[in-house]
């Protein structure tokens, strides 16, 4: 694995009121800090120079780039995480993967575990596996590779990552769980977090924000 080293460029901002901010965070960089100075640098770090009451409320992996929701003040905070934790914040993904799948559309539904002995990797485990369920749509396929968009039920660490592997079709450039012509496809982690909706607790207003697909 590489060293940490994130592009130093700014903040992209995609929207910022006094109660909530949404930013486009790029593949690379952590949602929070990581273990030791060296992985000081964040995308949570990066706001707070710039908006000191910034919490975070959810995290993308280091290698995801796309909608990271961020709240102002710990009351903003509760608030935006409860919408999470009840399931009402509308999420979809865009992902590159190694072929197609058969059929175009479906759900997996494959119950998830940390491999302990091989942290941070997840893994399927159909007798203590925590429920994982994600929602995928073929919108292209191209020269043996598929464009899939993604909307993940459940919310567990490398879900969409191990989903797509376990059923034979490996996210592009992904170093954990793709291999070979599929890990050498691409640059980076070809998955994007490319919708938010929710209704913003502070005005009762619906909000659904996009970024667009950098690969």
């Amino acid at each position: 694995m590489n060293a940490y080293a994130p592009a130093p460029a700014p903040v992209s901002y995609i929207y910022c009121d006094d109660h909530l901010i949404l930013i486009d965070k790029p593949s690379g960089l952590l949602s929070v800090p990581g273990r030791g100075f060296e992985k000081a640098d964040c995308a949570i770090a990066r706001v707070q120079s710039e908006f000191p009451d910034a919490l975070t409320v959810h995290r993308l992996d280091m290698a995801t780039s796309g909608l990271l929701l961020m709240a102002r003040g710990k009351d903003m905070q509760r608030a935006l995480s409860g919408l999470f934790e009840r399931g009402e914040v509308e999420k979809a993904y865009l992902a590159d993967v190694w072929g197609a799948p058969s059929p175009t559309r479906g759900e997996i539904d494959l119950p998830l575990i940390t491999d302990w002995p091989n942290r941070p990797l997840q893994k399927v485990d159909h007798d203590i596996g925590k429920p994982s369920r994600t929602l995928y749509e073929t919108l292209s396929v191209q020269n043996g590779h598929a464009r899939l968009k993604l909307t993940p039920l459940t919310g567990r660490s490398h879900q969409l990552r191990v989903h797509l592997a376990t059923i034979g079709h490996p996210i592009l450039g992904d170093e954990f769980y793709a291999t070979g012509e599929a890990l050498a496809a691409r640059p980076r982690l070809a998955l994007h977090a490319a919708l938010l909706a929710f209704v913003h607790p502070a005005t009762d207003e619906r909000m659904e924000l996009e970024a667009p697909c950098p690969f």
